[in-house]
């Protein structure tokens, strides 16, 4: 059953740049604390969503056209969910949850923890302090993040697909690749991270296959409210939708 869902997403939203990788709850439940666990079986199918480096070209640009007047929030927030919106039409008879990185509870909390999600999916690795035997950092606060074996920095985790009624008691986990292997490289990942992390440096700590664009490095430098500019979107069109 993973294998038909899987081939079915991947067929959905591969040729618009997005990955998928599937995990069972209990994994992500197991390595987090009750107050963040997803409310859903052991067993339960789900799908971690990444988008890759040419999603920006793939889905992003077309969206925006076509879209152009309806665009009222992020662009990219609302291209992704559009196409995950489609897959739940691609399953009419399952039950699909779809849950999105920028969500929150009423607590304030996410409601997925989206690097936990990514690691125990094995689709990217979750490299955190505790990954670094000679912790150099005495009482600063250290912030973990993911590496994708092909994109290294350049990816972004968009949202879960989870299939309630879908059960995968064998699915068997398969461990992210551990690309940052070396002790020195884990130490200059996290600090170019924590501390430079607007060069962007960190991203290239591996050799990748494929990064940003130079057009969509710019989009997600600009500050969220001038990147309707950047596409082509005038607040004028964007005000318009209001009415």
């Amino acid at each position: 059953m993973e294998g038909r869902v899987a081939e079915g997403l991947r067929g959905a939203l591969g040729p618009f740049g997005f990955e998928v990788h599937a995990f069972k709850v209990g994994w992500y439940n197991a390595v987090l604390q009750p107050a963040f666990h997803l409310p859903y079986p052991d067993d339960t199918l789900a799908f971690v969503v990444l988008s890759t480096p040419s999603m920006f070209d793939k889905a992003l640009k077309p969206f925006v056209n076509k879209e152009r007047l309806k665009i009222i929030r992020d662009p990219v927030d609302q291209c992704v969910s559009h196409h995950l919106a489609r897959v739940k039409e691609k399953f009419p008879d399952q039950k699909v949850d779809v849950i999105f990185d920028y969500e929150i509870l009423p607590s304030r909390k996410p409601k997925f923890l989206a690097q936990t999600a990514a690691h125990v999916a094995g689709a990217a690795y979750y490299y955190q302090r505790k990954d670094v035997k000679l912790d150099p950092w005495g009482k600063k606060k250290i912030y973990g993040v993911c590496i994708h074996p092909k994109y290294g920095g350049w990816f972004a985790i968009r949202g879960l697909l989870v299939f309630p009624d879908i059960q995968v008691p064998f699915l068997e986990q398969s461990a992210p690749v551990d690309c940052v292997s070396t002790e020195e490289k884990r130490i200059e990942l996290l600090e170019e991270f924590n501390f430079h992390w607007q060069d962007g440096r960190y991203r290239d700590i591996i050799e990748v296959k494929e990064r940003y664009s130079e057009e969509q490095k710019a989009y997600f430098a600009t500050p969220p409210a001038e990147r309707f500019r950047l596409l082509g979107l005038t607040q004028e069109a964007q005000r318009s939708t209001f009415h």
